[in-house]
């Protein structure tokens, strides 16, 4: 999405020219990776299919290795690390350090533009409320329940005749895409991209978000994101320094006591279902 926006030119020019960084390397001309990246369309394809497709492989080789738990977790923050560091570098072509920013505009409009922002605002909604759907839907059909077994006890799984490659494969391709979907909404809103965004600290803050809204709820999942980016906001703009204490605090608060986030706050207000035949019990006890 980068690639597209810093080619993109502004409203009523023909041609934004050369991305800033290509002056630095000599360049006269784009790598033949860029090629297509001009288009919009073919930008956003890009921007889903790629992840998808890095996440297909790796997990292939990683899930039949049955590698899982903290070796899986160590492996791929190993990747990102290594990606980050090659992305840095400026003969890969991705504007090295600094990235792509000083985007003109989006669609032939002006990316600036107020109510180009609110669309944009609009549209990330939108595909949040879409995705939540999906993801729901998927978590109650079969393969969701399989799934879910999956995360509970694999070795049963396997036991009863299943194969959980397939399914962890599909899942974890699945989520590969939908943050390839999030990145390309999260870079026109932002204004930049750039290697840093591959840090481990992403990585441990995304998992911050699912456990302090809630580990097991979709809602909490949201609830939590709304909440450590709400604090994210406040600490950066007045006290910078703290927030890596404040996020990891967070963690350790969250998992020695609300175990089930913020979401399970609200469940222990519910007052608890009642049990079918409970008004049959003192009979039952008499006898």
């Amino acid at each position: 999405m980068g690639m597209y926006l810093v080619q993109a030119p502004a409203p009523g020019q023909a041609s934004a020219g050369l991305p800033a960084f290509t002056f630095l390397l000599n360049w006269t001309e784009l790598p033949w990776y860029w090629a297509g990246t001009d288009t919009l369309t073919w930008a956003l394809m890009l921007a889903a299919l790629i992840p998808g497709l890095v996440a297909f492989v790796f997990g292939y080789f990683a899930f039949r290795s049955r590698i899982k738990g903290v070796y899986l977790s160590i492996m791929t923050q190993a990747v990102t690390y290594a990606a980050m560091l090659l992305f840095f570098r400026n003969e890969t072509g991705f504007g090295g350090n600094n990235g792509f920013t000083d985007f003109k505009s989006i669609a032939g409009y002006s990316i600036s533009a107020t109510e180009t922002r609110t669309v944009l605002f609009l549209i990330s909604f939108v595909i949040l409320v879409l995705v939540f759907l999906l993801v729901q839907w998927i978590m109650k059909s079969r393969f969701g329940k399989v799934i879910t077994a999956i995360r509970d006890s694999e070795s049963r799984v396997m036991f009863i005749g299943f194969n959980p490659l397939q399914y962890k494969l599909a899942i974890w391709t699945l989520s590969a895409v939908l943050c390839g979907i999030a990145g390309a909404l999260y870079v026109p809103l932002v204004g930049i991209i750039n290697p840093g965004e591959m840090s481990p600290v992403n990585s441990i803050e995304m998992v911050i978000w699912v456990a302090v809204g809630g580990r097991g709820s979709l809602v909490g999942s949201i609830l939590g994101v709304f909440t450590v980016n709400g604090a994210k906001t406040f600490f950066t703009a007045f006290m910078p320094e703290y927030w890596l204490y404040v996020l990891g605090g967070l963690f350790v608060v969250v998992t020695l006591f609300m175990p089930k986030g913020l979401i399970g706050l609200f469940s222990r207000r519910r007052p608890p279902p009642a049990k079918a035949g409970a008004n049959v019990a003192p009979v039952s006890e008499a006898v």
